[in-house]
């Protein structure tokens, strides 16, 4: 299968990994959840060329995750901001945080903590059941076809 093939194939991981699947999409992402609106934000944070920044800001718009807004008018600039669909991709972005202060923070444990700013506690995202509301891992789940 070819990378371009992805978003035709009848997988719902296989159309989001078209979408959001390679590195620096991921870090854009992580990025825009820390609050980095700007291009130039973009490329001072990442270090990679522009091409890909631009190529990837792009995709993201194109798919609706992102919408572009004119924050200067001479010479005309733009921001970035997440759309209700970018903004439901939080618990991915979380999920793979949790996964990396797991198996790699090491010693010094993670380096960013998350409050939830209702309660003021600093907590570590879970998986639940949207209908009980329980924890549910790996061993909780069973998948049967949808048609």
């Amino acid at each position: 299968m070819r990378w371009t093939d992805l978003a035709e194939q009848d997988c719902s991981v296989a159309r989001t990994v078209a979408v959001i699947g390679d590195r620096w999409t991921l870090m854009i992402l992580r990025d825009l959840f820390l609050g980095v609106r700007r291009f130039e934000d973009f490329e001072r944070r990442l270090g990679i060329s522009r091409s890909i920044i631009a190529e990837r800001l792009k995709t993201l718009v194109d798919e609706g995750v992102l919408r572009r807004e004119a924050y200067q008018d001479r010479p005309v600039r733009h921001e970035y901001r997440l759309t209700e669909k970018g903004l439901a991709l939080h618990p991915v972005i979380m999920a793979i945080v949790r996964w990396g202060d797991v198996h790699y923070a090491g010693e010094a444990g993670p380096p960013l903590i998350h409050r939830h700013k209702a309660c003021g506690c600093d907590f570590h995202p879970v998986q639940t059941c949207s209908e009980c509301g329980e924890a549910v891992g790996v061993r909780d789940v069973e998948v049967r076809p949808a048609r």
